[in-house]
């Protein structure tokens, strides 16, 4: 089922985790990108045909900014054991296959997708140095079937400008996706 992501209100600060990458092993946290100008915060999956759609351009935003100041994180939220390709081992198999620079996660608890919001795979929130929400929203405007390129465009722009200091404007358009894949009884208020 798709849906839209909740829009978190612009200044939130961002919530903490402690989540293990599922390719190192290591545990991943907002202090591991103490230094950072920015961090970007991506609840992806491996099923999903919204992610499966942009995957490339996921990597790609990777390798663009592995030298710049930006931190990102991707963190998948779904039950395993109803969706088992969105289990730790198949997600590192994902990574690999394509050549992800940064931690790919996994929130067994649920609780990280949670105290963010997130809603839906792909859902993108993207902080300052401070670490206060300045985006939220779609990659750009792509979807699975509507022949729009994937150009990364709208969250690349929010990208820029938070690493260069410039405002980004409030005008942002919901990510849209699959639906997190809650576990039973885990669902929030907002899904």
């Amino acid at each position: 089922m798709s849906m839209a992501s909740v829009m978190l209100p612009l200044g939130t600060a961002a919530p903490a985790f402690a989540l293990r990458d599922v390719v190192s092993g290591q545990i991943c946290s907002l202090d591991s990108f103490i230094g950072k100008t920015a961090l970007l915060v991506m609840f992806i999956c491996r099923h999903c045909p919204y992610v499966v759609h942009v995957e490339q351009e996921l990597a790609k935003i990777g390798r663009d900014y592995r030298d710049r100041a930006l931190g990102i994180v991707a963190i998948s939220s779904n039950d395993p054991a109803e969706y088992p390709d969105d289990a730790p081992p198949r997600l590192k198999e994902m990574a690999l296959r394509l050549g992800f620079t940064f931690p790919f996660c996994y929130d067994e608890t649920q609780d990280v997708a949670k105290a963010y919001r997130a809603a839906c795979t792909p859902d993108f929130y993207l902080f300052d140095r401070d670490r206060k929400l300045v985006y939220r929203g779609q990659l750009d405007d792509s979807r699975p079937g509507n022949s729009k390129p994937v150009t990364g465009r709208d969250l690349r722009a929010a990208i820029e400008a938070v690493l260069t200091g410039k405002p980004i404007g409030s005008d942002q358009q919901a990510s849209i996706g699959c639906s997190i894949k809650w576990k039973h009884g885990n669902a929030p208020s907002y899904a």
